[in-house]
Parts: C-alpha cells; structure tokens; sequence
C-alpha cells in the first residue's frame, strides 16, 4: 500500500491518484530543481520568494545574508515551500484536454538555523559541488568573516507531499478520430554556450550538472 500523507495540511486533494508521499520521489524532485519558491508572513503579509535550494539528506537548504528580513521571518514561523518542474507539453484533440507533464513537491513546516560552522562550510561546499562537480576545491577559500555573513537555513522534508503527470494524451473516445496533431512534445533544461569573462586567466570551462 502506498504511503498515506503525513498530515492533513499536506494530503493532495485535487487529482489524487498523481499524489507520491514517499521520501525517495519527494527527494528526486527537490534535487532536479534548482530553484524554489518559499513562501512565509513578515507582519501579516504574506511574501513568496523565489530562491536557490539544495539537499543534505533528509532536508532541504537555503542561504542568504545573514541580515536578510526573510531568514529571520523563516526562523519565527510557519512556511510552505514549493517546487515545480515542467516535463512536456501534452496536446490533445481538444481544447480542454491539453495538459503537461509535470513534477511537483510541496513543503510544510519551520525553517531552523544552522550555525555550527563546520555544518555550515560543508553544507556550502555540498551546494558549489552540486552544481559544478570538484569546483569547491578549486576557488579561492571561503573567509571567516563571509562565513559569518551568510545565513544557513534548512527545512526538514518529512511534511512533504509531490504530485506528477508523466504520462500522454487522455482524449474522450468520439474525438479520437479528429484530424489534428496529438501527442507529448518533451522538455528538457540544457547548458548554453559559456562565455568566458576577458580577464579570465583559465579558458578550460569546468563541468557542470548538466555535462
């Protein structure tokens, strides 16, 4: 039997039969993004921020000034993380049938401060390596006084619910005889052409995740 949600708040309730509660999907998903989109009040208000993420295990990192209103907001109170991936466009043969493949996760829960340096060195360098591989050892080290400045957060996934279409074109059966195009045209992310700065002293292009 698959996994139930982990709480109310979390259970998907619209097109349930795409809903995946087990750690393994939640956490393909949260790796393939790069981005997510954190959501929290400062006074009432409610701000969604669009920030970068990675993950360590069983929970999902963030970072920023250290001054920054939103870190200190994410440590106070409650917050919804989101993430979303396009996959591939779905046409159909009509109108209200056309769709997209997708991948999706959403978060609850509190964001906690991580100040252990150590912690906090080597969850940053787990971030650099994970979008461009041995990079970390490459740049010039990390001083103490811009480890201090940066503020480490991180959210556990264990209240987390993902939600996934992965699959074609569901026509009604009169219209399958309709004489227009249907099918999935994929999408994919894919790394440009670098560009190298001019005062650059190393013309060799590192690896990135997309290599």
């Amino acid at each position: 039997m698959p996994p139930s949600a982990p709480s109310p708040r979390s259970r998907i309730r619209r097109l349930p039969e795409r809903a995946h509660y087990d750690a393994a999907t939640v956490a393909a998903i949260v790796d393939a993004a790069m981005i997510c989109t954190v959501a929290f009040q400062i006074d009432g208000m409610v701000h969604a921020i669009p920030t970068i993420h990675w993950r360590e295990g069983d929970h999902l990192y963030i970072h920023g000034a250290k001054a920054s209103r939103m870190l200190k907001a994410l440590t106070e109170g409650e917050a919804c993380v989101t993430i979303a991936l396009a996959d591939g466009l779905v046409l159909a043969r009509s109108a209200m049938h056309h769709s997209m493949n997708y991948r999706s996760v959403v978060i609850y829960g509190r964001f906690e401060l991580v100040t252990d340096p150590a912690h906090k060195l080597g969850s940053l360098r787990a971030f650099v390596d994970g979008l461009y591989p041995g990079r970390w050892d490459t740049l010039r080290p990390i001083t103490d006084k811009e480890l201090n400045a940066t503020g480490l957060l991180r959210i556990a996934l264990s209240e987390a619910a993902a939600k996934v279409r992965d699959w074609g074109v569901k026509d009604d059966a009169e219209d399958l005889d309709w004489p227009v195009w249907a099918g999935v045209i994929p999408l994919h992310t894919v790394a440009g052409e670098p560009m190298t700065e001019a005062d650059s002293v190393v013309e060799e292009v590192p690896l990135t995740r997309f290599d």
